[in-house]
């Protein structure tokens, strides 16, 4: 007699993805924003916050900021624990919160780092210091991965005017380079025009990422939504294809697999009826039933 039996395949794991960046009580950018994402592309979201916030769609009221010390405690907690697989690093504030994140992630070099260098609010509150951008640019940008900034927060990075064209987008993203950046994502979305193009350079390669803009107001949180969906696909290939992550062809996957998921975000966000100001992308677009 033959006795067959059935062999149980184990489950692909789950990557681990960690945000550290402050809270948007509204829910559509910051750390809540960045779990939206995690959990809709199919990762393990966790949190360390830097600051509380209170805003809305229409802006920002006020600003509460953690302990430089806690945040690093936050972090540390974690790694003590959790295999993290990729960083997304979103609001820090100060100088001496950049300094603290800096630190602790200082030994952990093996871990993609996404840093979104979030500088000035959807409604025009600062959410970065001036101390904390020269914080930012010597303790911080060597350590990262990629950073993506929009074209205001690069002329702040570099203290230049802002980019109006392609050529001057791609002069800023390798004079990003040129300070430490491993790598830049440089969002196009502020320029004038029907197009939004973002541009992706390394020292060696630039990819030119064009797409028309789409003509809503519903927008906030979408620097934060593409830099965690990036992190959550640089994940997806630490855990699955360890040896390829940390190569350009992995980063432009990374990069034009959250652009695309982002647009439709931008382009669903229309079925939510969040505030009247600059109201979220819809994060679960390919989920929630339409």
């Amino acid at each position: 007699m033959t006795v067959q039996t059935s062999v149980e395949m184990p489950l692909p794991r789950v990557a681990n993805v960690l945000s550290i960046a402050g809270s948007d009580p509204s829910g559509g950018a910051g750390i809540q924003a960045d779990l939206k994402v995690f959990s809709a592309l199919g990762v393990y979201g966790m949190a360390a916050l830097t600051a509380l916030t209170a805003q809305n769609t229409q802006g920002v009221a006020a600003v509460e900021l953690l302990a430089p010390a806690f945040v690093a405690r936050q972090v540390e907690t974690v790694f003590a624990d959790i295999r993290v697989d990729a960083v997304k690093i979103g609001m820090l504030a100060n100088a001496d919160i950049v300094g603290a994140v800096a630190a602790v992630l200082a030994g952990h070099g093996e871990v993609p780092v996404i840093l979104d260098p979030v500088m000035v609010a959807k409604g025009g509150a600062a959410l970065l210091d001036d101390k904390a951008v020269g914080a930012l640019v010597g303790q911080l940008l060597p350590r990262v991965r990629l950073i993506t900034p929009n074209l205001p927060e690069a002329a702040a990075l570099l203290r230049v005017p802002e980019a109006v064209d392609h050529t001057g987008m791609e002069a800023q993203a390798r004079a990003l380079l040129a300070l430490g950046a491993r790598a830049v994502l440089l969002k196009g979305g502020h320029l004038p025009g029907d197009q939004s193009p973002d541009l992706l350079v390394t020292p060696t390669l630039t990819l030119w990422l064009e797409g028309k803009r789409i003509a809503t107001a519903n927008t906030h949180g979408t620097g934060c939504s593409l830099s965690s969906a990036i992190a959550a696909e640089l994940a997806k290939a630490m855990d699955h294809e360890a040896k390829d992550s940390g190569t350009d062809d992995a980063l432009a996957k990374a990069v034009t697999v959250a652009k695309a998921w982002l647009a439709g975000a931008v382009r669903s966000a229309g079925q939510l009826t969040v505030g009247s100001g600059h109201g979220p992308v819809h994060h679960f677009y390919q989920a929630w039933p339409k």
